[in-house]
This record gives structure tokens, C-alpha cells and sequence, in this order.
């Protein structure tokens, strides 16, 4: 069988915790910014685990991260 192929923007873009949750950086930090609140803008410095839906689908394009 050939390999599987895993998916090089969530490589770049996800990392997987001890546990197997999935982690990644907050959305919606590009521009439009004086839109959004500062409680927002502050809560979404660093990383964030991922929903349990959201890491299903990252989960399947990174076949072997463990």
C-alpha cells in the first residue's frame, strides 16, 4: 500500500497535545481589528484547543500524528 499523504497547511498550522487534542491559533486576527472587541481581541492571543468537530476533520488530514 502507499503511504498516506498528510495535508501541508495543517501540518503548518496544528499541533497535537499529549492527550491527542488539537491545537491551533485563534481565527479572525488578520484585519478588521477596530471591529472587534478588546476582550476578544485578548482571548485569542497564543493558541486554543480545538472543538471536538473541528479536530476530527484536522485529525484526518495529518494520518500520522499521534
Amino acid at each position: 500500500m502507499p503511504k498516506m499523504k498528510t495535508k501541508g497547511s495543517a501540518k503548518k498550522r496544528f499541533r497535537l497535545t499529549a492527550t491527542g487534542k488539537v491545537r491551533g491559533g485563534a481565527a479572525f486576527l488578520q484585519h478588521n481589528l477596530r471591529r472587534r472587541s478588546q476582550k476578544m481581541k485578548r482571548q485569542a492571543r497564543g493558541t486554543m484547543i480545538l472543538s471536538d468537530a473541528d479536530a476530527r476533520i484536522v485529525k484526518a488530514f495529518m494520518p500520522y500524528a499521534k
